[in-house]
């Protein structure tokens, strides 16, 4: 028997969460409040060959209860069987989605299992602390360089900086090659824009490229950082292959830059939209902020996994070998899980996101280095420029699966405030 209760679904025609386009314009909050209402576990057709799949279409799912139980059942839904990527170039030949396949987030276990112990100890709250005082140096010559002009892009200038730098440190990249990791990293994961469409494929191979370099030299001389632990590793008594450890790179350098560096991008966005919680900030420097920051930016829309058998979730079956996208930026307003999830309020607590992917074994192994991250960002932010305000609406990244900005024109307050500035 039909339920009465439940409302009609009325998306507009040939409406797919994975859609890079739809995103350049905006994130679809009001369909995926209407997903969670109508249809939870919602059948997103597709057609053959859309983002490299040729399956006809994914399973959605948009409740934050579906999503959670999802990511503890890695024995049921795989990372590895069609990749964690929900959409890649519609021309993507099987040979390059298997590739993929090296990279961590794509793994199960036991292989995920042991490859993310290598470098876990280094994420750690105590290591990520070790950090603290170098990084927030960092953050503060950030600041102070970038209100050296009255106004500047927010992304290239501000939120980029710190993340790169931090990921950098921990993967041991000279100062003068950091800048174009950050380019090659910025132009994989934009391979659905339009503006950047055919160096994303050049971009990954110069990335395993240099990776391959500094592992060389990390093998004569090793250093404390993730590339001489990788190099000297051994799994199940067999060092890594070349193919694992330049995608570890990969998957690091990314994760590293790309998702905090737009969740400082669309959390001053936020500030700038709510000038009520930008002056709370300033006065009161809340720790709950950051999570309500990457809550609110949600930088992974979302990701996949395989059901590896059959199976059901909210009530629906799925079978064995179908994908099931894991939309966390609906998951992240689900009215029965936030109070008011469409007010941005950095004081909520508790604050129970999922934008670090979930509590089951792929949840992010660099959330604390994240959190610290913007903590110290925006904590300058509001030190050396708290009269900031928008000059232009922002660009964002056509992407399926990525919440991000490429460029934001920003005045950065300091025509007549009196604030410092480097020289």
């Amino acid at each position: 028997m039909t339920d009465l209760h439940v409302p009609a679904l009325d998306l507009p025609k040939g409406f797919d969460v994975t859609d890079p386009k739809l995103y350049g314009d905006r994130v679809p909050l009001a369909e995926f409040a209407q997903l969670r209402r109508c249809a939870p576990v919602w059948w997103n057709e597709q057609e053959p060959g859309t983002g490299g799949f040729h399956d006809g279409g994914c399973w959605v799912v948009s409740r934050h209860a579906d999503v959670r139980e999802i990511s503890r059942r890695p024995e049921h839904f795989s990372n590895h069987v069609n990749g964690s990527i929900p959409r890649h170039q519609d021309d993507i030949s099987a040979e390059e989605l298997e590739v993929t396949k090296h990279v961590l987030i794509n793994k199960d276990a036991p292989e995920h299992t042991q490859l993310r112990k290598l470098v876990s100890r280094l994420f750690t709250p105590r290591a990520v602390e070790s950090m603290r005082a170098a990084l927030d140096e960092r953050a503060d010559l950030i600041a102070r360089t970038a209100v050296a002009n009255p106004s500047g892009d927010f992304v290239s200038e501000v939120a980029s900086e710190l993340p790169m730098q931090a990921i950098s440190e921990l993967l041991g990249v000279p100062e003068d090659a950091r800048k174009q990791l950050f380019e090659w990293s910025n132009q994989m994961t934009g391979y659905d824009d339009e503006t950047l469409e055919g160096a994303s494929r050049m971009a990954s191979a110069q990335i395993l490229g240099y990776a391959y370099q500094l592992a060389e030299a990390r093998r004569t001389e090793p250093l404390e950082d993730i590339i001489s632990t990788l190099v000297h590793a051994d799994v199940d008594g067999e060092a890594l292959t070349p193919e694992q450890f330049g995608f570890f790179v990969i998957m690091l350098a990314v994760a590293g830059n790309e998702t905090t560096r737009n969740a400082t991008t669309l959390g001053m966005m936020a500030f700038m939209e709510h000038p009520e919680q930008w002056e709370h900030y300033k006065r009161e420097r809340p720790r709950t902020a950051a999570d309500e920051i990457i809550r609110w930016a949600s930088p992974l829309t979302s990701l996949q996994r395989t059901a590896l058998v059959d199976t059901e979730i909210g009530g629906t079956a799925i079978k064995a070998g179908q994908r099931v996208v894991l939309l966390y930026g609906s998951a992240n307003f689900d009215e029965d899980v936030f109070d008011n999830p469409r007010t941005f309020d950095i004081t909520r607590d508790p604050n129970p996101h999922l934008a670090f992917g979930g509590t089951g074994p792929h949840y992010c192994i660099g959330a604390n280095l994240a959190r610290m991250e913007l903590d110290l960002i925006f904590n300058k932010i509001a030190d050396h420029m708290p009269d900031i305000s928008k000059l232009g609406d922002p660009r964002r990244l056509q992407s399926g699966w990525i919440n991000g900005v490429t460029s934001f024109e920003v005045d950065y307050g300091t025509r007549t405030s009196g604030c410092p500035v480097a020289h």
